[in-house]
């Protein structure tokens, strides 16, 4: 069964929000046969993600970069997945106080160098997450659902 790991560092109201909306997104009863792992940032790995056909990363935009917790997944699995993932789908959504740009572009940097396949741009939100923006991120959690089970 194809499998969609989700990787977050979600130490927000307004992240646990796009959270749950993505995640529901990825669960939804329209796309069967797959598998979705939740796993934080912190405690994410390269056995998480050889083992899955896509990911979906969520992060706050800290300082103009994304959150350490995410730049410490980055570390841990570069090298043990740069060959096996190329080509993997995934999608990011990204939160900050008032720019996200750092962190999304710190983020494509890491995946362009892994050869991941950005199935759309990021969602990216500045201030308390709207009706739009969490329906944004259930779109983007069903979308990397859809693309692995086909």
């Amino acid at each position: 069964m194809p499998t969609l790991l989700i990787i977050h560092h979600t130490p927000s109201p307004a992240l646990q929000a796009m959270f749950e909306a993505a995640a529901s997104g990825a669960r939804t009863d329209e796309i069967e046969n797959v598998e979705v792992i939740v796993r934080p940032a912190l405690t994410a790995g390269a056995a998480d993600v050889l083992t899955s056909d896509g990911y979906l990363l969520g992060t706050p935009a800290n300082i103009g970069y994304m959150s350490g917790a995410l730049k410490h997944f980055f570390d841990g699995i570069y090298y043990p997945c740069l060959e096996a993932t190329g080509r993997r789908p995934y999608g990011l959504y990204v939160h900050g106080a008032s720019d996200t740009g750092g962190a999304v572009r710190a983020v494509e940097s890491i995946t362009t160098g892994l050869r991941w396949r950005q199935v759309r741009p990021p969602v990216c939100v500045t201030g308390p997450p709207s009706k739009a923006d969490l329906e944004a991120c259930w779109e983007l959690g069903a979308l990397l659902a859809a693309e692995i089970s086909a």
